[in-house]
Parts: C-alpha cells; sequence; structure tokens
C-alpha cells in the first residue's frame, strides 16, 4: 500500500483531522510537570494527545520550531514524539517548510525522510524554484514519503507575494502549483492522489472551490481552521467528499482542556472531543 493510500483510508476511517502537535511548555498542566525534565514533559503530553485522539484524526503534524525552541531537550521530545507514532503505524507530518537548493535540499529530505528526525511528510516552502522541490524526488518517486507545499496559506500576508499578478493576469500562486500538479501527476496512484500535496488556508472564501477543483489530484493540508476561525463551508469546500484533504488543528485541540473545571485531569478526553467536534462542524456541511 502507497502512502498516499494509507492516509486515504486514514481519512476515510477516522475523519479528516490533522492533530497539530505544536507542544507549548505553557499549554502543559502544572500536575504533568511535576519532576520531568522538558523532553519529558513535551513527550508526556503529546502521548496522552496521541492515545486519546488515535482513532479519530487522520495524522499528526509537528511544527519543528515548537521544540527547536527548547533545544536538545525539545529535539529529543522531537524524535521520541516521531518514533512513537511510528512505532503506532499513526501518520507524521514534519512541518519544517524546508526552501533550499541543490545539496542542501537533499540534506533537508535525508534528515526528515530517515534517521532520529524521519516522518512520513514534510512540508516545503517552493519560492526558490522547482529544484528546491526536485531533490526530494528520491524519497518520494516509491510512493513512501511524500510532501505538502505552500501554496494560498492563512495568514494575512499572504497576500504580499502569492497573489502577485503575472503578465497575463493570473496570480503567482496558480503559477506553482500548476507546476507541481504537472510533477504530481506522474505519481497518482489508486487512491488518485498523488505524494506531492498543497498547503491551502481555509481563510480564503472566494478561492477555495476554483482551488479543489484544479487540483483535484493533489491531497490538501488545510490550515486556519479553529484558532484562526475559517469558516467550515470553506474547509469543507477545499475537501473532496469529505477526502483529499487534511484539517490542521493544533491549539483548539491541545487546550481544549482548559475551558473545563476538571481539564487538568483529563487532557486527552477533552482534546478528543474537540476532535470529534471539528469532524462534526465541517461534516454537517454536506448535509446542507
Amino acid at each position: 500500500m502507497t502512502l498516499m493510500e494509507r492516509l486515504y483510508k486514514k481519512v476515510e476511517k477516522n475523519g479528516f483531522v490533522c492533530v497539530g502537535l505544536d507542544t507549548s511548555l505553557d499549554y502543559i498542566p502544572e500536575k504533568m510537570k511535576e519532576n520531568k525534565s522538558i523532553c519529558d514533559q513535551l513527550f508526556d503530553f503529546n502521548k496522552e494527545i496521541i492515545d486519546n485522539t488515535k482513532d479519530v484524526c487522520a495524522i499528526y503534524k509537528l511544527q519543528i520550531a515548537y521544540y527547536e525552541s527548547y533545544g536538545i531537550e525539545g529535539m529529543k521530545a522531537y524524535k521520541k514524539t516521531l518514533s512513537y507514532l511510528s512505532e503506532n503505524d499513526l501518520l507524521s507530518i514534519a512541518d519544517v517548510k524546508r526552501s533550499d537548493i541543490a545539496q542542501s535540499a537533499s540534506q533537508y529530505a535525508k534528515a526528515h525522510f530517515s534517521g532520529d528526525f524521519e516522518a512520513d511528510f514534510m512540508t516545503l516552502n517552493p519560492y526558490m524554484g522547482m529544484d528546491s522541490i526536485s531533490p526530494y524526488l528520491e524519497f518520494i518517486k516509491n510512493n513512501d514519503k511524500g510532501v505538502f507545499v505552500l501554496l494560498r496559506t492563512s495568514n494575512p500576508g499572504a497576500n504580499d507575494f502569492e497573489c502577485l499578478k503575472l503578465k497575463d493576469d493570473s496570480k503567482l500562486f496558480y503559477t506553482i502549483g500548476d507546476k507541481l500538479k504537472e510533477l504530481n501527476d506522474k505519481f497518482v496512484d489508486n487512491s488518485g492522489y498523488g505524494p506531492i500535496g498543497l498547503v491551502v488556508g481555509a481563510t480564503h472564501k472566494k478561492e477555495v472551490e476554483k482551488i479543489r477543483k484544479r487540483y483535484k489530484n493533489m491531497f490538501f493540508l488545510i490550515p486556519g481552521f479553529g484558532a484562526q476561525k475559517a469558516d467550515s463551508l470553506n474547509v469543507y469546500n477545499l475537501l473532496n467528499s469529505l477526502n483529499g484533504g487534511v484539517v490542521n488543528s493544533s491549539r483548539a485541540i491541545l487546550k481544549n482542556y482548559m475551558n473545563y473545571e476538571d481539564g487538568q485531569d483529563k487532557v486527552g478526553f477533552y482534546a478528543r472531543e474537540k476532535c470529534i467536534e471539528t469532524r462534526k462542524e465541517i461534516q454537517d456541511n454536506a448535509i446542507l
């Protein structure tokens, strides 16, 4: 089974939620920190979230900045979390947004697709050109690794560059997407998707349907729902019959326990409840 077939089936079975393990020490209850190293605090919190959500989400995304900020201890927790996911046959995204070329890009691919920091997918920034993507093909070509490349991101500043108009009056991000689509089409498998996916934010209401139609064989990583409060209908329109994409939610899931009096004793339970709630809110649009 290819990686994309695994992801497609995970979404089919568990729903499209991607749990963002963007873990800060500020999110961890004090009683979970007692007499532990920073590594163990971060990992034990992540493990609690994973153990309680693994049957109601499709994949986990680790934003590496949260771990790098704690130095060696943080990166040890990053490694332990990725290893734990792999040991439990759960899928992972290394949210590293690498952007480099030639041997540097090859080394980034090696770092995040093998060894201590191995993940199933990693995120890439394409703004140095297609030679910042091609070094990853060595790992992608056998359909056992994949990438999500920034296309139309959810942040307000995305308009500064992504939406620049070209001579033919099209927007820059469509040119990038078209080039990536051409590459991805070579690897499409029985799931109907290829391993080169796109990061498409759900905060741009006027564009979501056009983007989904234009890149129908590309899997989407969809940020913006949750803390950024993107409309659930936008998210639904970026999916293909509730598949073809994963919807990331980080803080809204990790910190959900803070909304309840007994939350510190039920961190995983309330993370699970938020996953289910997120899935239901978006699925309800299929009924409308």
